[in-house]
């Protein structure tokens, strides 16, 4: 399933190729593999407060996210093999590297997913 996260204050799109990591396998493998992420591109992780970077070949944003879509903390420009966390935060967002400098995301940040049922988006 694809979506696109868009600002909640104005509807504005800040990201448009975001997947959701269905089941475990997919939680488990994540970006692994990956050697980089278009921009707008990101993997989202539900019921999740802390991720890691160990094999992956690229740096990320993490974007966690509390019940209401509120960003509680932004782990920007995360290099491979690190951890990040926020016990406050139940989903995930993971974006390329510098995205939510270009969006705008911070810690406060009032964000909302729009899931579409098909791959495009």
């Amino acid at each position: 399933m694809t979506g696109t996260l868009r600002d909640r204050r104005d509807g504005r799109p800040l990201a448009r190729r975001i997947v959701r990591a269905a089941g475990p396998l997919a939680r488990t493998w994540g970006l692994l593999g990956r050697r980089s992420l278009a921009p707008g591109e990101g993997m989202w992780f539900d019921g999740c407060s802390a991720i890691h970077t160990f094999g992956m070949r690229m740096a990320i944003d993490a974007v966690f996210l509390d019940e209401h879509g509120t960003v509680v903390r932004v782990a920007a420009e995360l290099a491979p093999w690190r951890t990040a966390s926020a016990p406050a935060a139940r989903d995930v967002l993971e974006l390329g590297a510098g995205e939510c400098a270009r969006a705008g995301i911070a810690a406060g940040s009032r964000l909302e997913m729009q899931w579409h049922s098909s791959t495009s988006s």
